[in-house]
Formats: C-alpha cells, sequence, structure tokens
C-alpha cells in the first residue's frame, strides 16, 4: 500500500547511506557544498541505527544500494555508465552491480527450472552450471542441450524478487505524492507518472516470456546489422521465471584491457554502439533500454553481442520524426528550427516565444561543437538544460523516459571506450539518412498512401459514425447534480488531513 508507512523506507534509504559511508560517497562525486552535506547528513544522522549494515566487503556505494533492494540496483547501474558525472572511482565501483552481485543457490536455480518447463535439470541439459553473472533481478547459467550438446544461457528469476520491488516502487510512489503536494513547481515533471512508467518497464521485466518475445522480435529487426548480434530463443526451455538463449562468447565491453589484448579497436566499438541504438530507436521504433557493459560483449570477430532484453523501449512514427528533426537541427546548428520543432510537437506551451527559446537552445549546443568531449561537464550541461525547461514550461514527456535515459546510458558505454569521441559527427549519418527518407517527398507520398487505406477500411462507417455524433450533439447528456453540502465539507475535510500529513511529512524528513 501506498501510505505513510512508506516514510520509515524513505528514512531507511538515508540512513543505509550513512551507515555504511555511501552519503560522503555520494555527496563528494556530485560536488555538494558545505550547506548542502550539513542539511542531507543532519537530517539522517541521528536513523543511521535504522539503516541496513549491508556487505562491510564492497565499497560503500555499492554495499549500500545492494543492501537496499532491486529498485536502487538498477539506480546504481545507470551512474555506472556515466564517469563525467560521478567520477571515475565510483562509477568504476558501481559497475560491479551490473552482473556480479551475490548470486543464490544453484539448487534453487535448477528448482526454479523444472517448476517452470515441467522437466528436471538432468533430463533437459548434460550440465548446468554455477552462476556465470549474477544482475538485481536475476542470475544466468551456462549450460549443455542434453540430446545436441550445444551450449546455452539459462536465465532465472531470483526467489522472492517480485514481492521486494513491489515494497520499492511502493515508497517511490509515496515519494513522489509527497513531492507533488509539498512542491507544486514539481508536478510540471510529472513524478507519479515517472513513476508509473517505470513501474511498467520493471513490472514488464519480470516476466521472462515478454522478455524472450522482445528478444525474437529484436533480433528480426537487427539480422541486417553488420557487426550486431542477438542471441536465439529456445521457446521450448522459457517460461515466466526462466528463459534459455543460445550461448554467445565474447568479451565484456567494459573491459578496455582485455578488448585491447583482443586487438578490437575501441574508437570503432563506440562509433558502432552508438549507431546500432540510433538505428534501433530511429529506423525500427524498437531498442535495448538497458544497454549498459553488462548487456554487452564483444565476439572473436569483433561483433557488439546484446543481453538481456527484459527493458526495450518503443516509441511511435511520428515521435521518431520528432525525435530526428531535434537532433538533426542541434547537429547543423539550426536551432531555430529545433525550437520551432518543439512547439508543433507541443512540447512547449504555444504562448511562449519561439525565438527565445531558440537562444536557450543555442546556448546549450554551441558548448558541444568543435570541442573535445572529454572536456564537456555533462552533469552542468544536464543543469542548464532542466533550467531552460524549467523556465520554459516544457513537462516531462513520459513516452521518451526510456529512450532519453537509455540515450544517457549509451552515450556512457561508448565514452567508456572512446573518451574523445564527439557524439554529434557519429550520429550525423544515421540521424541524416532517417530524415531523408522520412521528412521529404516520398515519406510525403508513404503517409498519404496510409491515410487511404485508413479512410478505405473506414469509409462505410463514416455515415453512422456522423449520426451518431449529431443524435449526441441534440440530445446532450443532463448537467449533474449539484454537490451536496455534506459531501462538500466531506472533501474540505479530507484535503485539510491531506495537508496536514503533507506537513507533518516535511518536519520528519
Amino acid at each position: 500500500m501506498r501510505g505513510p508507512h512508506n516514510i520509515v523506507r524513505l528514512i531507511r534509504t538515508g540512513a543505509t547511506l550513512e551507515r555504511t559511508g555511501a552519503m560522503k560517497v555520494v555527496l563528494d562525486a556530485f560536488e555538494a557544498g558545505p550547506l548542502l552535506r550539513g542539511v542531507f547528513r543532519g537530517l539522517v544522522w541521528p536513523f543511521q541505527w535504522l539503516g541496513y549494515k549491508g556487505d562491510v566487503t564492497t565499497p560503500p556505494a555499492v554495499r549500500a544500494l545492494t543492501a537496499l533492494g532491486p529498485a536502487y540496483i538498477k539506480f546504481g547501474q545507470i551512474l555506472s555508465t556515466r564517469p563525467d558525472v560521478v567520477g571515475d572511482e565510483l562509477a568504476v565501483q558501481l559497475r560491479v552491480l551490473q552482473d556480479k552481485l551475490p548470486p543464490f543457490p544453484v539448487e534453487e536455480a535448477k528448482a526454479e527450472v523444472q517448476r517452470e518447463i515441467g522437466l528436471s535439470v538432468e533430463e533437459v541439459f548434460s550440465s548446468f552450471s554455477e552462476p556465470v553473472a549474477a544482475a538485481s533481478l536475476a542470475q544466468v547459467h551456462k549450460a549443455h542441450l542434453a540430446d545436441t550438446g550445444e551450449a546455452v544461457a539459462v536465465k532465472v528469476l531470483r526467489p522472492g524478487i517480485e514481492k521486494a520491488f513491489r515494497k520499492d516502487i511502493d515508497a517511490f510512489y509515496f515519494a513522489a505524492r509527497a513531492i507533488e503536494l509539498l512542491s507544486p513547481a514539481s508536478r510540471r515533471l510529472r513524478p507519479m507518472e515517472v513513476i508509473t512508467h517505470f513501474e511498467g518497464v520493471v513490472m514488464g521485466e519480470l516476466d521472462l516470456r515478454l522478455e524472450s518475445s522482445a528478444a525474437s522480435e529484436f533480433a528480426a529487426n537487427t539480422a541486417g546489422d553488420s557487426g550486431f548480434q542477438v542471441p536465439a530463443v529456445r521457446w521450448h526451455l522459457s517460461g515466466r521465471r526462466v528463459m534459455t538463449l543460445d550461448w554467445a562468447e565474447g568479451t565484456n565491453i567494459g573491459d578496455n584491457a582485455a578488448l585491447d589484448a583482443a586487438g578490437h579497436e575501441r574508437r570503432a566499438l563506440a562509433a558502432r554502439v552508438l549507431q546500432v541504438f540510433l538505428n534501433q530507436a530511429l529506423r525500427d521504433g524498437y531498442f535495448h533500454g538497458d544497454m549498459h557493459q553488462g548487456n554487452l560483449k564483444v565476439a572473436a570477430d569483433g561483433d557488439i553481442i546484446a543481453y538481456d532484453f527484459g527493458i526495450m523501449g518503443r516509441i511511435d512514427e511520428y515521435t521518431r520524426r520528432v525525435y530526428a528533426e531535434i537532433l538533426f537541427g542541434f547537429i547543423r546548428k539550426d536551432y531555430q528550427r529545433v525550437a520551432e520543432v518543439h512547439f508543433e510537437a507541443g512540447y512547449v506551451p504555444a504562448d511562449r516565444d519561439v525565438d527565445e527559446f531558440a537562444r536557450a537552445l543555442r546556448a546549450v549546443g554551441e558548448p558541444i561543437f568543435g570541442m573535445d568531449a572529454s572536456r564537456i561537464s555533462m552533469a552542468r550541461l544536464l543543469a542548464y538544460l532542466f533550467e531552460v525547461t524549467e523556465r520554459f514550461g516544457m513537462e516531462t514527456r513520459t513516452e521518451l523516459i526510456l529512450l532519453q535515459r537509455t540515450m544517457v546510458v549509451v552515450e556512457g558505454v561508448a565514452r567508456s571506450l572512446d573518451q574523445h569521441m564527439n557524439i554529434w559527427q557519429v550520429a550525423q549519418p544515421i540521424v541524416q539518412d532517417y530524415v531523408t527518407k522520412s521528412i521529404g517527398p516520398k515519406a510525403l507520398m508513404n503517409d498519404l498512401m496510409k491515410t487511404a487505406r485508413i479512410l478505405a477500411r473506414f469509409g462505410p462507417q463514416l455515415p453512422r459514425i456522423a449520426e451518431e455524433q449529431l443524435i449526441r450533439l441534440n440530445n446532450p447528456p443532463p448537467p449533474p447534480k449539484p454537490q451536496r453540502r455534506r459531501a462538500r465539507i466531506a472533501w474540505m475535510a479530507l484535503g485539510g488531513v491531506l495537508v496536514g500529513c503533507a506537513w507533518a511529512i516535511r518536519t520528519l524528513l
């Protein structure tokens, strides 16, 4: 339940960060000033005894996030790809969260496989290894099929993971609601919708049947992409809590020393990672939403291999065109057109000044061009973007949350391979090709043909639809009955209680 009992969960979060020493690490990474440090540590220090102890053998940040649970681990995974934001040292520490978490016993995994596919592990596999990777939601075992001897990867969900994640999601909902009540300005960012979107993505990741389907569709979309592989799904050995894929051998894309020793060209890999993602997003409208180092490997022949298809993103064709035009406008430094696209798509309220917005976008884009990427402070850039969006009343686009987050992750992966990479130069050919094909005369003719097909399909029903609308207009529904005085008083009392609770929560926190 999303009730006040979640206050304890949120206090415990801060207490765990303080008890494990992660609070100082986080504040140092974000270069927090003395005042902010004093406020944060002063609020949580009295409650540190409520915090989880965690594994004392691990670094503070990893220790805290692992102790707090899967949702926090997911957050840490994202930060591990952003050394320009949290620093190189913390990014390396957080990378452990991607696929090196403590595993659960192999006996439990075997029992789960038997419950899911109805056959014992010994009947299906000639070998079944100890866990080769353990992440926040599941772990992977290497096995060999008994009938053919082929190597496969068997992914098994952690026992009780659904219940554990539900507790975290409930606390996030409570925090989002409290933020909306205490800070009306934050409603522009739609915190409740953001959490709802996050919940939908993660709950889908907890059903491996959906992940198997996603892997199959993703493989079909990228089958013609050179230098990119997706392992095939073994459907007869997959279910809700178990998923079996072909085994694909490779070097972790986050291990630069191993990549260099194997003779791989890291600059080429960095460019390919970014271009593969843009092709997925723009060309297919279906992209891998969790492309961190733990989910990418490099085969002996140099192909990039993708794993873990629990988080996939989908964007419609119109949104893709808007996204491409914005990117292409930045690449060409046409900030006026970028501003116009934002207004045309409804991303910025129509009553704002388009020329002023274009000037603000120029201040965001100009520092990127002609500069070594390693000299750009992405943290400072993102902070400025937030100021711009707030000033112009832009609201959070929930359909783009995953796309934006994945873009940040992919850029982090690419820059870990080549810290001097300029993302705009690498992205230009992909974006330009998409714009040429989707925003030209040929695209216009395709749109007209689609419109004609839809009209032809619904043409016979148009007279009936028009008649129903006319009947509604001529016979409007009766106006609602006025609220009774007692009901109004009850609602006012409820509002007073909610406001009182909100102020009490702010006092406690």
